[in-house]
């Protein structure tokens, strides 16, 4: 049996999308029971050089809708991210999910050796669409949402495996 490039995308990204959602549940019952200061979570990074916890979530959801988009040669929607709070991170993070999974299989299946062009400044990255999704999208999608749990986890809020993994 053999997996169909849709199956590999779309609902896993939605489901790796819905744990982090979940996560930033946790994170504001935390900050709201404890009575903290969101702005100290969404701020933190692991390390001075680290990204902070607001632009972990933002680049795991940008990768997310830009891999099947591309995929599906369609145009990837451009978010502002001017994101501040939890609750403004989850309106990002359901349009997101709402986006990839506006998809169809038959348009992303067959795309296992499509052309896919990155470009990061003058940069331009080259892919064939499964080496784009499995080498570099879901891992991309996958680190930045652990590093997001990663700095939850630190600074004490109370979530675990279960809670990243959810229910693949």
């Amino acid at each position: 049996m053999t997996i169909s490039m849709y199956q590999a995308s779309v609902p896993r990204l939605a489901n790796a999308m819905r744990n982090l959602s979940n996560i930033l549940d946790k994170a504001q019952a935390h900050v709201d029971a404890k009575k903290l200061d969101a702005n100290v979570f969404l701020q933190y990074r692991l390390f001075p050089d680290m990204l902070n916890f607001i632009r972990q979530v933002q680049i795991a959801s940008d990768t997310a809708k830009g891999v099947v988009a591309r995929l599906a040669g369609a145009e990837i929607p451009a978010y502002e991210d001017t994101e501040t709070s939890f609750a403004e991170l989850k309106a990002r993070i359901a349009k997101t999910i709402a986006f990839i999974e506006s998809f169809k299989p038959e348009q992303i299946d067959g795309t296992e050796d499509k052309d896919i062009v990155t470009k990061r400044g003058d940069k331009e990255t080259h892919y064939k669409g499964m080496q784009f999704l499995l080498g570099h999208a879901i891992p991309n999608v996958y680190f930045h949402s652990s590093i997001a749990f990663s700095i939850l986890r630190t600074i004490g809020v109370e979530i675990g495996k279960r809670d990243y993994l959810g229910n693949p």
